[in-house]
C-alpha cells in the first residue's frame, strides 16, 4: 500500500463501512437530501470508475468535473482515483473562451458535467480534440443539444460496484486548475503522496502525520465518530475538495450544499451538529454574520468548534464581528495555495496597521526570487515551500521553470506572494506580486489597502486595483460595495481620511468607485481583472488629470 488517495480511502472504508460518510442537501430548504455510508460511497465510486474504463478511457487520461457541489462530484473524483484516471476541476463560471482553453490545455479525454451547463459544453467541446466521452448529470434544459453523452444514472447503473482495479501508486497525479481571474487557468500537477502530506496534513492537519499508509486506517479504527466537516465553497475550488478528503481521512462525516446560501448553512450547522466549517474569506463569512445578527439570530451553533478560511484573507473587522456573535468558536485565518497546500495560520494580531502576519510551518521560507536563498529579517522576498510540492504546471514548461526549483537536494515551489519575515520567524504577507501597484515608484499591495477599507463602518466589501495615471504611472483605486444599512454614502474624502489613520499616504486610494456588488469567483476569491476594468472605465469618464479622482457610480 502506498500514499495513494484511493488506497487510503479504501483502507478507511474497510474499518468503518457502516459509518455515515456523506450528507448532501440538493437545494437548501427543499428537504431533498442523500446520505451515504462509507461502504455505499465506495461502491458508488467503483461504479463510475468502472464505467469510465469500460467507455475506453485508460490509465492517466484526464477527466473534467464541470459540476456544482453534489454526491456526483466526490463520487467521480474517487472513481477517477480508483481507476488511475486524473480528475480535473472545471470552474463552472467560465465562459466559452475560458472553457475551450481549459478543456484543451488539460487534454481532457472525458467530461462529467451538470445538465445546466449543456450549452456551454456544446460550445466548448468541439475545440477539445481529445475529448471523447461525456457524462451528463441531470436533465438538460428544453432545446439543449444532445451531445451524444451518457446520463450519469445510466453510467452508474452499468458500472460494477466492486473494486477490482489495477494496483495504484503514490506517483499517480491529481491536477488542480487555478487562476482565470488574472489570466487563463493553469493546471497544478500533484503527486498524490505529496498532496496527502501538503494538502491533507498527512492524515492529521493539526497533529502528527502518519508514518506509514496503513496507520491512517488504524487511527480511524481506534477512534470514534462525532466530527462533521462542512466545506461550504464549491468543490471545484481545491480547498473545498481537500477539506472533504481530510474528513474522509479521519473516517468522519462530510456535509455538502449544492450552493452557498448563508441562512441554510447556519440551519444545517444546527441540524447536522456540524463541528468544522471551511469557507473563503470575508465574501463568505460576512453573509453568515449578517444572518446571525438578523433572520437566524438565536440559531444553535453550540456544536461548532472551528471555522477556517483559506484562499482569501479574513479582515480584522469581520473576524471581530464574527467572534462577538460566537465567541466559543475557533476562527482560523489560514494561508495556502493550489501550488503549496497549507503554509500557515494568521496570528491573532494580524490586521489593518500590522499586516497579514503568519506563523508558518517548518517547510515555508521567504526567499530572494533571483537567488532562491532566504532573505534577511525585514527584507522583502517571495514565499517558498520545500519538500512535498507539485511537480509543475501541466503543459507549461516555461511557467514550471519559473515557479519550481531545487535547493539543498529538495524540490521547492516559489509562490507569487511577496512577504517579509521578522527575527521571530513571523511572516508578513504583503500581497501577490502580480497585483502590486507601482505608484510614483512606491509599491502598494491591494490586500493591505482592502483591510483598511473594510474597517470602515459603511464598507461591506472592497477590491483595490491600479489604474494608469499620467503623473504617477498608476494610482490606487478602490472599488467599494457599501453595507445595505450604511449610515452614509462616503465620499472619496471620507475614505481617504479613514485610510490615512491606517496607511502611509502613498497607499491611500486616489479614486473611489461605488458599486452595487463586488464581483468575486464562486469561491469568494478576488476578481482583480474585473476591479481593474471597473476602475479604469470610471477613471476615463472622470474629467481632468489625476489629482484626487471623484467617486464614481460603478454602474
Amino acid at each position: 500500500m502506498e500514499y495513494n488517495l484511493a488506497d487510503l480511502f479504501e483502507s478507511v472504508v474497510d474499518v468503518v463501512p457502516d459509518r455515515e460518510a456523506l450528507v448532501y442537501l440538493d437545494h437548501p430548504g427543499t428537504g431533498a437530501e442523500r446520505r451515504l455510508t462509507y461502504a455505499r460511497l465506495d461502491a458508488a465510486a467503483n461504479r463510475i470508475g468502472h464505467h469510465l474504463l469500460d467507455a475506453g478511457l485508460r490509465r492517466g487520461d484526464h477527466v473534467g468535473l464541470h459540476l456544482y457541489n453534489g454526491v456526483e462530484y466526490l463520487q467521480t473524483v474517487l472513481g477517477c482515483l480508483k481507476a488511475r484516471l486524473v480528475p480535473v476541476n472545471v470552474n463552472y463560471r467560465y465562459v466559452e473562451e475560458e472553457l475551450v482553453h481549459l478543456y484543451r490545455d488539460a487534454d481532457l479525454a472525458g467530461l462529467v458535467f451538470d445538465a445546466e451547463f449543456t450549452r456551454r459544453v456544446a460550445a466548448a467541446a468541439p475545440g477539445a480534440e481529445r475529448l471523447r466521452h461525456l457524462v451528463r448529470v441531470g436533465t438538460p434544459p428544453p432545446g439543449a443539444p444532445e451531445l451524444g453523452c451518457v446520463p450519469f444514472a445510466r453510467a452508474e447503473a452499468g458500472g460494477s460496484p466492486e473494486r477490482g482495479f489495477a494496483a495504484r501508486s503514490g506517483d499517480d497525479l491529481f491536477i488542480i486548475y487555478t487562476g482565470g481571474t488574472t489570466g487563463m487557468p493553469k493546471g497544478v500537477m500533484w503527486r498524490q503522496e505529496d498532496l496527502f502530506f501538503s494538502g491533507l496534513g498527512g492524515g492529521a492537519p493539526t497533529g502528527e502525520p502518519v508514518g506509514r499508509p496503513e496507520e491512517l486506517a488504524e487511527r480511524v479504527a481506534a477512534g470514534g465518530a462525532g466530527i462533521t466537516f462542512f466545506p461550504t465553497p464549491p468543490l471545484m475550488h481545491g480547498t473545498s475538495t481537500l477539506t472533504a478528503f481530510i474528513g474522509f481521512g479521519f473516517g468522519q462525516r462530510v456535509v455538502l450544499h449544492r450552493r452557498f446560501v448563508p441562512e441554510e448553512v447556519l440551519r444545517t450547522i444546527e441540524r447536522e451538529r456540524v463541528t468544522s466549517v471551511s469557507l473563503v474569506g470575508d465574501a463568505m463569512l460576512r453573509p453568515l454574520i449578517d444572518a446571525l445578527g438578523g433572520p437566524l439570530k438565536g440559531v444553535d451553533l453550540s456544536s461548532l468548534f472551528s471555522v477556517s478560511s483559506s484562499g482569501a484573507i479574513l479582515s480584522e473587522t469581520v473576524r471581530a464581528q464574527f467572534l462577538a456573535l460566537v465567541p466559543h468558536v475557533m476562527l482560523l485565518n489560514n494561508f495556502g495555495s493550489s501550488e503549496s497546500g497549507f503554509n500557515g495560520t494568521a496570528t491573532d494580531d494580524a490586521g489593518a496597521g500590522r499586516g497579514f502576519r503568519l506563523r508558518v510551518n517548518s517547510r515555508t521560507q521567504v526567499v530572494d526570487p533571483a537567488t532562491h536563498l532566504p532573505v534577511r529579517p525585514g527584507e522583502p522576498g517571495r514565499i517558498a515551500q520545500r519538500g512535498h510540492v507539485p511537480v509543475g504546471y501541466y503543459n507549461d514548461p516555461a511557467k514550471t521553470a519559473e515557479t519550481f526549483f531545487r535547493r539543498g537536494g529538495e524540490r521547492w515551489v516559489l509562490l507569487g506572494d511577496m512577504a517579509t519575515v521578522d527575527e521571530e520567524g513571523i511572516v508578513t504577507v504583503l500581497g501577490r506580486g502580480s497585483q502590486c501597484i507601482n505608484t510614483g515608484g512606491e509599491k502598494v499591495y491591494p490586500e493591505e489597502v482592502e483591510q483598511a477599507l473594510k474597517s470602515h463602518p459603511d464598507v461591506y466589501d472592497a477590491l483595490v486595483a491600479g489604474v494608469p495615471d499620467p503623473r504617477w504611472g498608476n494610482h490606487v483605486a478602490a472599488v467599494v460595495e457599501l453595507r445595505p444599512d450604511a449610515a452614509s454614502r462616503p465620499t472619496l474624502d471620507d475614505i481617504q481620511r479613514h485610510c490615512r489613520t491606517r496607511l502611509a499616504g502613498y497607499k491611500v486610494p486616489r479614486q473611489l468607485v461605488l458599486t452595487d456588488r463586488i464581483q468575486r469567483s464562486p469561491s469568494g476569491k478576488a476578481d482583480y481583472r474585473w476591479a481593474r476594468a471597473v476602475a479604469s472605465a470610471d477613471a476615463r469618464t472622470d474629467a481632468g488629470e489625476c489629482g484626487p479622482v471623484s467617486a464614481g457610480s460603478g454602474e
